[in-house]
């Protein structure tokens, strides 16, 4: 497989940019809708008046949320920090938007404690939901978790709960911390007191990034985005109780890291469609890390497979998809690339490496730093993104064809040294209608609408 970048993105939005692909783009977008955008994505983006968003015309937001704002619940103030989300069906048309805060113990404004809620009272993390109608409306606006930690992304289940992610390993007596954390919380949008505060301890403590879970088995995957070498593993969790329901992973299970037999580290794959055959998966000797974080411990000789950066994760048609957003040889990594994607099919035991970004290839998504990803129901995918700049959410189409959808306006700072707040957390409403997306400081919350078809 091979790729060529065959444009450059304006950053008036007046073009488009795209990647084409031969072969490898279209894996992308397994289990997606068969539907595609336009291939020159929804024309430029307009500059919005009131300085928040701007889009292509026909299209429009609404802001249903603003860090240090009142929640509807009267519990406190909107957190800042706004991370990852996901959208669920509820009752008579309405929406369940749950959404990270990703509180480090310096984060400005903390999920407010609430009882039945909280996990560790000094943990400045957790999730908000608002509840939204069919107009997308805010009916509702409350505390979902609390007292976590650096919550970042996560992913949904397949019973329409969100498995919350903690991206820290910090101890009891670690900046305060009254708990360990490094954990996963479920999360139930539509009514947070069933699933309370409970670490789901058998699936390990370490830096989560996100997850997905096979539909059929109900194994969840795992990535975790560890920041200094060795760097993070790819996980799989095999639940006693699969596809249980609202809180069967809380029953146990095993946790187990992936092995590519010959490949130490995953950046030395640089050649997309390079497939391995056979991998192995090891069980964790000690998932709640004790003593060792995962990564540290020993894995017997023949080791186990590492990779720099591991993030966002999601499944697709007979597979899970796991992001390496980028390996640098001077932080230690095997080699240098600016982006992996690779597939991993459980039923073949096989992994392929779909798609590898630069450096030694002349392939590059537009802007910089791609992070939060998701599908598009129109067929296509959304992309987050975290860098200098101003931000963007860019769409890719199954053709090849990339194009910004949204801009954020500048948030902080002066014209002369402008700072822009990195957007997070792009998902859709059930019925595909509506892209919910963060901007992530200060925290937004938008709800766009328009021709998306």
């Amino acid at each position: 497989m091979s790729a060529t970048r065959r444009q450059i993105l304006s950053r008036t939005g007046a073009s488009v940019a795209g990647i084409a692909f031969t072969g490898a783009l279209f894996e992308l977008f397994a289990g997606s809708a068969s539907a595609t955008p336009r291939t020159a994505g929804y024309g430029p983006l307009v500059p919005d008046p009131d300085g928040l968003l701007d889009l292509p015309a026909g299209f429009r937001y609404k802001v249903l949320s603003r860090q240090g704002d009142p929640l509807r619940s009267g519990e406190g103030l909107v957190p800042g920090n706004h991370d990852g989300m996901g959208a669920f069906a509820g009752r008579r048309g309405r929406v369940h938007l749950v959404r990270n805060h990703e509180n480090r113990v310096t984060g400005k404004i903390a999920v407010p404690t609430v009882p039945g809620l909280t996990y560790d009272p000094a943990g400045k993390g957790g999730c908000t939901v608002l509840e939204l109608d069919g107009r997308n409306d805010v009916l509702g606006e409350r505390v979902a978790i609390a007292g976590t930690a650096v919550n970042c992304a996560g992913g949904p289940t397949p019973w329409n709960t969100w498995l919350t992610c903690e991206e820290t390993e910090d101890r009891a007596g670690t900046n305060g911390y009254t708990k360990d954390h490094g954990f996963i919380f479920e999360v139930d949008g539509a009514d947070p007191h069933r699933t309370g505060a409970v670490p789901l301890t058998a699936m390990g403590r370490f830096q989560h990034e996100a997850i997905a879970v096979d539909p059929r088995s109900g194994i969840v995957y795992e990535t975790e985005d560890a920041f200094e070498r060795p760097f993070g593993l790819f996980y799989r969790f095999l639940p006693e109780k699969p596809l249980g329901g609202t809180g069967s992973l809380r029953a146990g299970g095993a946790l187990e890291a992936m092995r590519v037999p010959g490949v130490p580290d995953l950046s030395a794959v640089q050649e997309a469609g390079t497939r391995f055959e056979g991998i192995e998966w090891v069980p964790v000797p000690d998932p709640l890390a004790t003593g060792t974080p995962v990564r540290h411990q020993d894995f017997g000789p023949k080791g186990i497979t590492h990779a720099q950066k591991l993030e966002g994760c999601y499944w697709g048609g007979r597979a899970v998809y796991f992001v390496s957003s980028f390996a640098r040889a001077k932080d230690g990594s095997a080699a240098t690339h600016f982006g992996q994607v690779w597939k991993y099919e459980p039923h073949r035991r096989r992994l392929t490496l779909v798609v590898v970004f630069g450096p030694s290839t002349d392939v590059r998504l537009p802007g910089e730093s791609p992070d939060n990803i998701c599908l598009a129901p129109t067929g296509g995918l959304m992309v987050c993104e975290d860098g200098d700049g101003a931000q963007h959410v860019f769409g890719v189409s199954r053709d090849g064809e990339v194009y910004a959808v949204a801009r954020g306006a500048q948030n902080i700072g002066t014209p002369e040294a402008p700072e822009w707040g990195e957007f997070a957390g792009v998902t859709f409403s059930p019925d595909g209608s509506t892209m919910y997306v963060n901007c992530y400081t200060p925290g937004t919350t938008f709800a766009v609408t328009g021709p998306w078809c």
